[in-house]
């Protein structure tokens, strides 16, 4: 089914909601079978995982048939991810074996059950005897065919399944038959078990990699040291480490030993380790470490984790539960990052001002107590706590940031307030992203061609809105919120609403005009964290209150929906970006006489692990291939909505040698955005306004799909064609081929993108007659 009418709700192929369906981001999980035998050697493996990669942490399928639950415990302690698979153990009683009395003649097959997960686009298999020593980027950036280091003995034709790094395609049913037919006839080498069958199976059509990521024992016989470069160490044979081990290996058993660990020591190695670590990490291992040892560095680090992935009242109580120093600058810094971002403004002051004290944090501590000043509405002590952070580090980006937007002279309104609508956006600054700096514009010229102050009071989403802003707002005809993303938590988090406009309940209840949320959108990327609880009760308040709420896209609306109570169901509706009609919005507008024969590339950097995961290496080679051939149909330029989105353009020329031309879009202004995106002939963009508002002013858009809100929007103009996933296989052949199609007859294709866009303009003129009875005027 698709939507039959883009005014009604959405009924999709897919489950709307389902980001790794509308982004095509690659969930990848390692795997092992673990029984009581071998588990002293998995905690052994999943440790050595840890130290050797400390930013991995991917889903780790444990396959079991017999594991107790003490066990199961204490594979639980070594990794935040674990998913439990009992294997199908008589499955494999129908295959043809071989010697009976020998262990494994049983067991040895229940890997074969990695084949019948379905979860995952990338499984890596780990044989329980393994241990990791070196970084494993290489494995997990794999996107081809089913790949394996040949056998040491048998030459290249032959794989060692003890390491696999298996792709979809053979995560199938079709590829487990010819596993099983296999085993049924016994057709393969039967003292191999599930190896045997493998090889048999693939006939040597294997991804070859290189030894280093499945070091047999073997290759260190007569007590060879362990090669530096080494990633994965086997322990193939009968004697295994943890049974006393074997002659003449002392030195890789040494190797093996170093991961023999308590969980106190553990937990203690992998906080000291270098590098990025991993959120998940981070938190699993350090909350029972700090609560075992009152570490501060070690709370500081978990507090860190958590404020960086949103979870900012995690934050709070882990530094709460230990004494802090009042020398110790950092913690506090980062105490009072968290506690105004739960909004216990008072308490982070405190913490900051404590920060300030050191050099090395004064200026960011600085910028943090300028920031909460101007969240209260107090310019001046804003630009004092800006000042004095410039005056520590006058390179600091974020104090000047605070200093120019508490300097800034607020204008002058020219209405007065009984004429007036409240408008509550997030105003961006000069040198912001273009799309949030052009939106507030676009909301407001869907209620009429004034878009000034005489017709409009500004109420900024991230300041705290207190009595004397209820007020203001209740001397007006009426409240609009939006458009936007502002259902998002991290942008400027709050403890007030958990979104982005940092509204009290109790203040939210005693506004007493119409409230309108018009266009705004459910932007939180797949795997981001909300504040549930108080992100729920905030929206179903704000539901519960408004006279008017409408999302910018079906995507939107369901999730909005889940998290209401049904009777609200019925108030949420759609109401497009007003950036998708810009051509009907603005006055007088023409479309362009001539093109420039140019197409723009936008991608963008914010959030990059959610959006990107461990393919950005990958994204950035086959966007290098894409810009060189789109160079055959037009000139091929970067613009810039943020001043980050220009790195793809210096990686580009470093890693490819690739240069492009930049537009810094963030430096224009509203009708410049608009004029240049009309006089292109082709976006390619990553942002969501870097599709919407070229669409808008009718210019063809192909969406740079890393986060689900341009798949929602591309369904609702029933286009999902022209969006491509960032983690696509053949992306760049993919966007040359939809650029050829799209370019080859542009005047039909700018027809077609007019013509979606008037379904839009429907959507939004039978809101706006709604709109007019609600508000007035």
């Amino acid at each position: 089914m698709t939507i039959n009418s883009l005014t009604g709700t959405a009924a999709p192929l897919a489950p709307v909601t389902d980001a790794h369906a509308l982004t095509g981001k690659r969930r990848i999980a390692f795997a092992s079978f673990v029984d009581e035998n071998y588990l002293p050697g998995f905690l052994a493996l999943l440790r050595s995982l840890a130290l050797s990669n400390p930013g991995v942490c991917e889903d780790f399928v444990v396959l079991y048939d017999d594991l107790r639950p003490g066990s199961i415990a204490r594979i639980r302690a070594l990794h935040p991810r674990i998913v439990l698979k009992r294997v199908d153990a008589d499955h494999y009683d129908s295959y043809k074996k071989g010697d009976q009395d020998n262990y494994l003649v049983r067991k040895a097959y229940f890997i074969l059950d990695v084949f019948r997960i379905r979860e995952y686009d990338t499984v890596i298999t780990l044989d329980t005897d393994m241990v990791v020593l070196g970084d494993l980027s290489e494995l997990l950036q794999l996107r081809e065919g089913l790949a394996a280091v040949p056998q040491f003995f048998y030459g290249q034709h032959k794989l060692n399944s003890g390491l696999l790094v298996i792709q979809r395609e053979y995560l199938s049913d079709a590829f487990c038959a010819r596993l099983d037919k296999c085993g049924r006839s016994g057709d393969y080498e039967l003292d191999k078990h599930d190896q045997g069958i493998l090889n048999a199976v693939l006939d040597g059509d294997f991804v070859r990699l290189d030894a280093r990521y499945n070091f047999v024992k073997r290759r260190l016989s007569g007590d060879l040291p362990v090669p530096d470069d080494t990633a994965i160490l086997h322990f193939t044979g009968r004697h295994k480490p943890w049974q006393g081990g074997e002659s003449g290996y002392g030195q890789a058993e040494d190797r093996w030993r170093e991961f023999e660990l308590s969980d106190a020591d553990f937990q203690s190695a992998y906080l000291a380790s270098a590098g990025a670590l991993h959120h998940d990490l981070i938190v699993h291992y350090g909350t029972p470490h700090v609560a075992r040892t009152g570490d501060v560095e070690a709370a500081r680090k978990v507090a860190a984790a958590h404020v960086a992935s949103g979870d900012y009242q995690d934050a709070v109580d882990i530094l709460a539960g230990v004494r802090i120093p009042l020398d110790e600058a950092w913690p506090h810094e980062v105490l009072g990052h968290a506690l105004m971002s739960v909004s216990r403004y008072e308490e982070a002051r405190t913490q900051l001002l404590l920060a300030a004290a050191a050099p090395n944090r004064a200026a960011t501590a600085y910028a943090r107590l300028a920031q909460m000043a101007w969240v209260h509405g107090d310019h001046t002590e804003a630009l004092t706590y800006a000042t004095a952070g410039m005056s520590v580090d006058p390179t600091h980006r974020p104090s000047r940031l605070w200093a120019q937007r508490a300097a800034a002279v607020p204008a002058q309104e020219l209405g007065a307030p009984e004429d007036q609508l409240s408008h509550v956006a997030f105003y961006m600054d000069r040198q912001g992203n273009a799309g949030d700096k052009l939106l507030p514009e676009s909301v407001r010229s869907a209620f009429g061609p004034d878009t000034t102050s005489r017709r409009w009071h500004s109420v900024h989403a991230h300041r705290l809105f207190d009595e004397a802003a209820l007020q203001r707002v209740n001397r007006r005809r009426g409240l609009v919120i939006g458009g936007g993303g502002l259902f998002i938590p991290d942008t400027m988090p709050n403890g007030n609403s958990a979104w982005q406009w940092n509204v009290p309940d109790e203040l939210l209840r005693r506004i007493d005009v119409p409230i309108a949320v018009f266009a705004v959108g459910f932007n939180a990327f797949d795997g981001q964290s909300y504040r549930a609880g108080r992100f729920r009760d905030s929206l179903r308040l704000l539901v519960e209150q408004s006279s008017f709420f409408g999302l910018r896209n079906h995507g939107s609306i369901e999730k909005v929906r889940a998290m209401v109570p049904a009777q609200l169901h019925d108030k949420i509706r759609f109401q497009p970006c007003p950036t998708t009609v810009a051509r009907q919005l603005v006055p007088g507008w023409q479309d362009p006489a001539k093109r420039d024969d140019t197409i723009l590339i936008n991608a963008a950097y914010d959030r990059a692990g959610l959006r990107f995961g461990h393919d950005y290496g990958y994204f950035l080679a086959q966007m290098a291939q894409a810009v060189r051939d789109l160079g055959k149909l037009a000139e091929v330029q970067c613009v810039a909505h943020s001043l980050d989105d220009e790195k793809i353009v210096f990686d580009l020329r470093r890693e490819h040698g690739i240069s492009m031309p930049v537009i810094p879009m963030y430096d224009f202004e509203n009708k410049e955005i608009l004029d240049l995106y009309a006089r292109t002939k082709l976006v390619i963009g990553m942002r969501g306004h870097a599709g919407m508002i070229p669409f808008g002013v009718g210019t063809p858009i192909i969406s740079l799909i890393s986060h689900p809100k341009m798949a929602y929007f591309l369904r609702d103009i029933e286009r999902p064609e022209w969006g491509v996933s960032v983690h696509d296989r053949h992306l760049a052949a993919r966007l040359v081929e939809r650029s050829t199609e799209l370019l080859a007859d542009h005047d039909r294709t700018v027809a077609d993108v007019h013509g979606r866009q008037q379904e839009l303009w429907k959507a939004t003129e039978a809101n706006a007659a709604d709109l007019r009875v609600i508000l007035g005027g």
